[in-house]
């Protein structure tokens, strides 16, 4: 298996051709519509990936926001690239050790799906041949490049994609590996590595979205196809094995195809309605509704090759439905899963008998849609892909679904759609900027996780404050000597669990964090509060803006003294004399649950449970006292 990553990352700087601001926003100024058309490359011919999604005739409906301009909407041309941005990705150019373009040409690349108002995307190559070790392996990187943004996908309907503006624009870093990993836990190792160097950065934007993973996965007997988009780390293993098994049934489909009846002979969808209209089927009588048709494709030699492997979701009847939804029905119905859905066999002998199949060795595909027309594009797409599965395993472009699976999206584009940007010239890379860059390097990941440990941080928690791009937080706030594991433990535990809450990050400047946290950890250091509160306080202090006074009080944690934490204790204890007398010392768990409770971060929790283990052993010496 040959495995390559395309890592694409925000960067936390304005937008790339203009003037305007990079951050998302639901606030609305207007909108308009357009559609696109797919046309010549560099080299004349016209990308097969373009082409596909131009005949779908769809129009595209974008909507304006405040931190948007005339470049977003194509009225304008674009400004010269953004000089900060660049800097950022020749910084990472440098550290993955790789060689920088001597010239920065902007480059169009075409994409028809309504993502860019223009119809294409402005891309340029920075820097080849770079370097990355992960677990314990050199992957070479074979290119970094310079991009800008899709603009953000809201609704989709038949014929109309709603797209906003706000994240048009906004600079990606993209770094392709070699095709050199060889499994999904490899993949992801690389992966990890990557996010980690950009996290390094301090200069690349946080939370859902603004990663993603492109996966290049082939087989020996299979082919290269690209699942784009993934966006969860710990998902690329899924994907990258998922794949490769997809890949394997095909294969195993086409040997046993070419077997049977090399090549597919020619074959047309025909008109079942008659056929299909007395069928007591739900799914095909919703079909027919409201003029809706239905039409079959004879499969010769396709016969129990469709829904091969039935305990495998990998087969190739699922490819065949995804190309027909690719062309505008909902889905299809195959010869190996009928009878069924309300079709009887005798219903099947008769479209078999109608489609002119003879042989059990012979398949079919059923689609019901309306117009006409879409069931005939749907039943061509399907034809396609089928004398494609002779070949083997097409070469193709496909979406990750959130079962670790995949499904096809369009051809894999190639090299006819990519063309000179003819509003900007060629931007030379000063020498003296990149000796500048040089000398001004951030900490390699791996001195920083070095760093880390020394501070008495465990390996996983320091590669998890690296991960996640907090560690110039972390440096901020134990600057002045607060603990650095309690300023861990905020940082990869309380502030995470809040951001789940909230459904988005908290901040994304550490100048604008780390004051508060200085603040709410030194009131715990000095005893005001107890640890186990900080949640609270970071939750009322950061999300509904009290002053860090008010949030201790309306939280109830204000200090607790020693001679009311021993008797809270004692309440507690005289509440669970039965418990005690069954379980002894084993009640320890049950009644400290019940303590904390009511403690509620007004003490420190070690010293809650010596106090309980204290009082709860003397109790339990007297009761076998007065046993004995």
């Amino acid at each position: 298996m040959k495995v390559g990553l395309e890592i694409h990352q925000q960067l936390a700087t304005g937008k790339l051709f203009c003037s305007c601001g990079g951050d998302l926003t639901e606030n609305l100024k207007g909108e308009f519509v357009r559609s696109l058309q797919a046309t010549g490359g560099e080299t004349g011919a016209t990308d097969q990936a373009a082409k596909t999604q131009a005949a779908k005739g769809m129009e595209y409906r974008y909507q304006v926001t405040p931190n948007t301009c005339l470049v977003e909407a194509d009225e304008e041309p674009p400004y010269p690239l953004n000089q900060d941005a660049l800097k950022v990705v020749l910084t990472i150019s440098e550290m993955l050790g790789a060689h920088v373009s001597n010239e920065i040409v902007v480059m169009r690349k075409m994409v028809v799906d309504g993502s860019n108002t223009c119809g294409f995307q402005r891309t340029a190559l920075v820097a080849v041949d770079g370097k990355l070790v992960a677990g314990g392996k050199t992957h070479v990187i074979s290119t970094v490049c310079i991009e800008e943004d899709a603009a953000r996908k809201i609704t989709e309907k038949d014929g109309e994609i709603t797209y906003r503006l706000d994240r048009l624009g906004i600079p990606l870093i993209e770094i392709a590996s070699a095709p050199d990993i060889s499994s999904g836990a490899e993949a992801k190792d690389v992966a990890e590595g990557i996010g980690m160097l950009l996290r390094s950065t301090h200069r690349v934007k946080r939370g859902l979205g603004t990663i993603r993973e492109d996966l290049n996965v082939s087989i020996p007997e299979g082919a290269r196809v690209e699942i784009k988009g993934v966006q969860e780390l710990g998902a690329i293993e899924s994907y990258v094995e998922n794949e490769a098994q997809r890949q394997k049934v095909l294969a195993d489909v086409s040997l046993k195809l070419k077997g049977r009846h090399p090549p597919m002979p020619p074959v047309e969808p025909v008109d079942l309605t008659a056929i299909m209209s007395s069928v007591h089927s739900k799914v095909v009588a919703g079909g027919l509704q409201h003029g809706g048709v239905a039409f079959g494709l004879p499969l010769p030699g396709f016969g129990g090759l469709l829904g091969q492997g039935d305990k495998n979701p990998e087969r190739l009847g699922r490819e065949l439905a995804d190309y027909a939804r690719s062309a505008g029905v909902r889905g299809i119905l195959h010869s190996d899963e009928l009878p069924g859905y309300g079709i009887t066999a005798e219903e099947v002998d008769a479209i078999r008998k109608a489609l002119g199949l003879k042989s059990l060795e012979d398949g079919f595909v059923l689609v019901v849609a309306s117009p006409p027309e879409t069931a005939r594009r749907a039943l061509n797409a399907v034809r396609g892909r089928a004398v494609q599965a002779f070949s083997g395993v097409p070469e193709e472009t496909r979406d990750p679904l959130p079962d670790g699976r995949s499904r096809y999206s369009r051809p894999l584009p190639g090299r006819h759609r990519m063309y000179p940007e003819t509003d900007l010239t060629p931007y030379p890379v000063p020498g003296d900027l990149l000796k500048t860059i040089r000398s001004n390097l951030p900490e390699p990941p791996q001195a920083t996780l070095q760093r880390l440990s020394s501070k008495g941080l465990s390996a996983d928690v320091a590669r998890t404050l690296l991960k996640e791009g907090d560690v110039d937080v972390f440096d901020a706030v134990t600057k002045d000597g607060l603990s650095a594991s309690i300023v861990a433990r905020v940082l990869t535990q309380e502030i995470p669990a809040l951001e789940k809450d909230l459904g988005h990050p908290l901040f994304e400047d550490p100048e604008k964090i780390a004051p508060v946290m200085r603040a709410i950890l030194s009131a715990v250091e000095k005893g005001v509060f107890a640890k186990e509160g900080i949640g609270a306080v970071l939750k009322r202090v950061l999300v509904n803006g009290e002053d860090l006074n008010t949030a201790i009080e309306r939280s109830g944690l204000h200090q607790m003294s020693r001679d009311d934490l021993v008797s809270l204790v004692n309440q507690v204890l005289d509440q669970n004399v039965d418990l005690i007398k069954k379980k002894g010392m084993g009640a320890m768990s049950p009644l400290m649950g019940d303590v904390m409770a009511k403690v509620r971060g007004r003490r420190d929790g070690q010293e809650v449970a010596e106090v309980v283990r204290s009082l709860l052993g003397k109790r339990f010496e007297s009761n076998n006292k007065v046993n004995v």
